[in-house]
């Protein structure tokens, strides 16, 4: 397989349709044309049905850091109903696997406020798909085949990001999240965490000790994010792809618990020092789905001043939910690995306007 190299596209003040701009961004956005059939044909060999869920949305999710775009539907008589663009597909395609959907894929378009960056658009695609029935370490492997098969069609051998190397096709690194503060930063975070609650003082001393500032109103999990970007996340994926698994069920509202309570049925996949991939095995217990989705929006609430309706529906359907595991990939990332890309815009056809123009 040769190694085909993408031309380098600069940033320029240009719009995107200007011609010239467009000539330099085309042979990256054509990769990603070949990338998507490529992996829609690798979905449906594996007898995956391709869904396409509602962007619109009662409730866009509930993750405390997850901001969404908020419209209103209006009724013919004037009324207005508040909805939202969805932060992901998830609650919808679980509904799905509750009606009798064994596997599903979807490429969704999903929308997240408050994000704008080299890896992050408002706009953007995630790869998200389930498997009822199935072990949520299954979607580990499907990832990696994923990551290969975006390898292939682009014909590169090796990923690059920001002055790191990964080598698609080796085998991964398999890291729990507790030996990788162990490895990376030298605390034991399991140590912090009990069944039902978490040492935030315990945690604290630590991260200090450790070298890492803390705010007085940091909380366990400010502390957690701050270690782990600080100190955890340069070192996944260099070489070669980390799977960072193990989470901790704290940080995981969505996800079974392991046999160790602290633990949750979770994993990342990191290449290159980028997050591409977040999997889980479902939880489908409605009450303690229930409790954890309104702790993420009380948190919410406390930290940005708003929150975000529950689905009722979707605690609904858990009840009828089958054991299920699932996974959301970053689309745009994926391609900004294989093609080399530096920013997220490089591999979106119709980028966002600048709002200044």
């Amino acid at each position: 397989m040769l190694d085909r190299t993408m031309p380098r596209v600069p940033p320029s003040p240009l719009p995107f349709w200007a011609p010239e701009i467009h000539a330099d961004r085309r042979p990256i956005l054509l990769a990603r044309a070949r990338i998507v059939a490529s992996l829609r044909a690798w979905f449906a060999a594996r007898d995956f049905v391709e869904v396409e869920t509602a962007s619109l949305r009662i409730s866009p999710g509930n993750e405390t850091h997850l901001h969404a775009f908020a419209t209103s539907l209006i009724a013919a008589d004037g009324s207005a109903a508040p909805l939202y663009l969805r932060t992901s597909p998830e609650f919808s395609c679980k509904k799905l696997l509750a009606a009798g959907e064994q596997r599903i894929v979807e490429f969704a378009r999903s929308f997240r406020n408050r994000e704008r960056g080299a890896l992050h658009h408002p706009e953007f695609t995630l790869l998200e798909w389930y498997r009822a029935g199935e072990p949520y370490r299954v979607l580990i492997n499907d990832c990696i085949a994923i990551v290969r098969e975006a390898a292939h069609v682009a014909q590169k051998r090796q990923f690059g990001f920001r002055g790191c190397t990964a080598d698609p096709f080796a085998e991964p690194e398999r890291l729990t999240v507790a030996q990788a503060f162990a490895r990376f930063a030298g605390i034991d975070i399991l140590a912090t965490l009990r069944k039902d609650a978490a040492d935030r003082d315990r945690f604290a001393r630590a991260a200090q000790e450790a070298g890492i500032r803390i705010a007085e109103d940091d909380r366990w999990a400010d502390i957690f994010s701050r270690v782990l970007v600080e100190r955890i996340e340069p070192n996944l994926g260099i070489g070669r792809a980390t799977i960072l698994d193990e989470y901790p069920a704290a940080l995981s509202a969505l996800a079974r618990r392991r046999r160790d309570p602290r633990v949750a049925e979770r994993f990342e996949i990191y290449i290159c020092g980028v997050e591409l991939a977040n999997g889980f095995g479902e939880l489908t217990d409605p009450i303690e789905q229930r409790r954890q989705l309104e702790q993420e929006m009380a948190e919410k609430q406390r930290r940005y001043g708003e929150h975000y309706p529950v689905d009722e529906e979707f605690l609904a359907a858990l009840a009828h939910m089958p054991q299920a595991c699932g996974v959301a990939l970053g689309l745009d990332r994926l391609v900004m690995l294989a093609t080399g890309a530096s920013r997220i815009d490089q591999v979106l056809w119709t980028p966002l306007d600048n709002p200044s123009q």
